[in-house]
């Protein structure tokens, strides 16, 4: 398959990672079949750009898509489709897997990422599975807490002073004169993982509506790509209409998709409890505008206090999900869907990974021999 820029249309032959134009590359869209296999990465075998490495899957990707009553007062059908359940804990899984595949086929000795999250601690353990030492790039105020979930899986944590913003390029840079394959949040390898999720939605339901937490903007056109190459396989009828969801004290795609410009901006002093989509300057971010204006999809932003309603009401359904899963759900109350359509809402990442913003319980204390009255 060649490499496509999706802004400036140029193609390339060889696994380049940005255009020249500076906006991030992706496979050319491909038209198939699938088969009957175990695991996505069987059943859409041919749909993949590099052949998967099974034998030393985690068992990423087949993450449930469960029936939620919470759409029931909104008068719509919803679905959640739990990437909690991923190894490392995260939808990031699926684009590492298939990255590292390609990284093995090209006889890579080292990988690494810029990040200081979810995506940090999924390269670090399928570096080890893959048998490959891990880079792992973060800015000097990530907390010693964090890190924890990284290192423990024995990938190199490197603390870089200086600009973070600028260290995405850099690493790019330095990665092709070190032979170390760096699979930040765009990687195009990484676009293709995350094609699974619609691959996976589609063959359970048909869905009118799906809300992407979106920071980068990797997730969003993985998920995008995955059901136009359905559509255009003629394996559904339709595209479902895609939302983009930010946080209000992070939403650089939403405002500039609101105020009609074609290129994001770099959005000043973010503040925000859903840290794993705060990103002030997006790589993906043209690319999404590109789409949402394309499709004629949409782009809602949501406060931190509807977040949180969000979070508390999911944990009350058993999934507990960190502040950027559940911005999908707070989404929901602003959108004013039409009765009875199908909805389905991404949950990007475990609540486990962020405890300081768990929803507060207040703990009960009783006497062992005033048990039975604590109890009634």
């Amino acid at each position: 398959m060649k490499l496509l820029c999706p802004i400036c249309g140029k193609t390339y032959d060889e696994p380049v990672q940005r255009c020249e134009c500076g906006e991030p590359v992706e496979f050319e869209p491909f038209k198939g079949e699938p088969y009957i296999g175990k695991t996505v990465w069987e059943r859409f075998w041919d749909f993949w750009p590099v052949e998967p490495a099974l034998e030393l899957s985690l068992g990423e990707g087949d993450t449930p898509l469960v029936k939620s009553r919470l759409g029931e007062e909104l008068g719509v059908k919803l679905y959640l489709k739990n990437e909690t359940v991923n190894p490392t804990w995260s939808f990031k899984d699926r684009g590492t897997f298939l990255a590292l595949s390609h990284a093995l086929r090209e006889s890579y000795k080292a990988v690494g990422t810029v990040s200081t999250g979810n995506m940090a601690a999924s390269v670090s353990a399928y570096a080890s599975r893959f048998g490959l030492r891990a880079k792992i790039l973060v800015s000097e105020s990530a907390s010693d807490e964090k890190l924890k979930a990284v290192s423990v899986y024995g990938g190199e944590v490197i603390r870089v002073r200086g600009d973070y913003g600028k260290l995405y390029f850099e690493s790019l840079n330095l990665g092709e004169r070190l032979g170390v394959y760096f699979i930040n949040s765009d990687n195009p390898f990484r676009i293709e993982g995350y094609k699974g999720i619609a691959f996976e939605i589609a063959e359970e339901v048909s869905p009118d509506y799906v809300l992407i937490p979106t920071s980068s903007g990797g997730l969003f056109r993985g998920i995008a790509k995955g059901f136009i190459e359905l559509h255009e396989s003629g394996l559904i009828d339709g595209l479902p209409t895609l939302i983009a969801v930010q946080a209000e004290g992070c939403s650089p795609i939403c405002r500039a998709f609101k105020e009609g410009k074609t290129r994001v901006e770099r959005f000043e002093k973010p503040e925000t409890i859903a840290k794993a989509i705060a990103n002030p300057y997006p790589p993906s971010g043209n690319a999404v505008l590109k789409l949402l204006r394309e499709f004629g999809w949409k782009c809602v932003t949501v406060s931190d206090d509807e977040i949180r309603e969000a979070q508390r009401k999911l944990a009350g359904e058993g999934i507990f999900v960190q502040p950027a899963s559940a911005t999908g759900v707070a989404a929901l109350r602003k959108l004013e869907l039409p009765e009875g359509v199908k909805v389905v809402s991404i949950l990007t990442g475990s609540g486990l990974k962020t405890l300081k913003n768990a929803p507060a319980r207040k703990i009960r204390e009783c006497p062992l021999e005033e048990l039975e009255n604590c109890l009634g």
